[in-house]
């Protein structure tokens, strides 16, 4: 574990300021194709339908939508320092399954006190950082005919690209080329993803539009922050829906990045059914 010596991690510093949302591009640069915005996106749970385990029925896809400059310059080195304070070097990959286990690298821990104190900085880096998050939970046991169902990662795909693009719009990048990242998962169910990713842009979504986004797959062993920070959204966010009443910290912070219906002012409030959506309902069938 660290000792005393620690570098500061400015982000989690109560007297800094977010960056403003000003644009990556630098004073008289034309303008880019690219968006101003990059999405990393990380699932939770499993999405076969073929055997559903009860201890954890749900699937659920999470988008983080980061401002690329915000990204670049605040939470970049905000997890780097981290990882320096905690390890010594950089070379590791922050996965919430690992951490939560203690397994390999998060094998570190001498007191319960050392995991508060670390889980507590980690956290802290995401409630500090600015970022949109998008979800959609899959409530498989809620599921009419399950064998008969699309792929749920499929489905849940097709939610958060429409929310992604609803935000988008509000942004006025709706029209620039957007990438998103997702980790590499096989060679067949990245053909698959593939595929469905180029249906939903080619206007197979519920809007009836194009969508001019573009897939990235990442190697896990590419140490991505952005998909780093997104493996840590996912799982709480499972927890909330199977267990709303149960404390749940991880989601207190979450639920203040979700898009939603206010706006900026208003975080927290009005994300169910819009940044943070469940299918299926148990009125309608649709996610809400």
């Amino acid at each position: 574990m660290s000792d005393n010596r620690q570098l500061p991690l400015f982000e989690c510093d109560p007297d800094s300021q977010p960056l403003k949302e000003t644009g990556i591009e630098e004073p008289g640069q034309p303008e880019s194709p690219f968006g101003k915005y990059i999405v990393y996106v990380d699932e939770s749970g499993d999405h076969s339908l073929q055997s559903i385990d009860k201890n954890y029925p749900v699937f659920v896809l999470a988008f983080c939508i980061f401002h690329k400059r915000h990204y670049s310059e605040a939470i970049v080195p905000a997890l780097e320092k981290f990882k320096f304070n905690h390890f010594g070097h950089d070379q590791v990959v922050l996965h919430e399954h690992e951490i939560r286990k203690e397994k390999g690298a998060f094998n570190i821990f001498r007191s319960s006190e050392e995991k508060h104190q670390f889980l507590d900085e980690l956290t802290g880096i995401i409630e500090t950082s600015n970022f949109i998050l998008v979800s959609c939970t899959i409530e498989k046991q809620a599921l009419k005919r399950p064998q008969q169902e699309p792929n749920p990662y499929h489905t849940a795909l097709g939610y958060c690209m429409e929310t992604l693009h609803e935000f988008l719009s509000e942004k006025g990048e709706q029209d620039k080329k957007t990438h998103i990242v997702v980790e590499c998962r096989g060679k067949k169910e990245d053909a698959e993803l593939e595929l469905e990713f180029r249906r939903i842009c080619d206007s197979n979504n519920r809007q009836g539009i194009q969508l001019p986004y573009e897939v990235i797959f990442s190697d896990k062993k590419v140490m991505s922050s952005g998909l780093q920070l997104a493996d840590l959204v996912a799982r709480p966010i499972g927890l909330k829906t199977l267990r709303p009443n149960q404390n749940n910290r991880s989601f207190e912070v979450l639920k203040h990045k979700f898009y939603c219906s206010g706006g900026r002012e208003y975080t927290g409030e009005g994300y169910k059914g819009i940044g943070m959506k469940i299918h299926p309902s148990p009125e309608s069938g649709k996610p809400r």
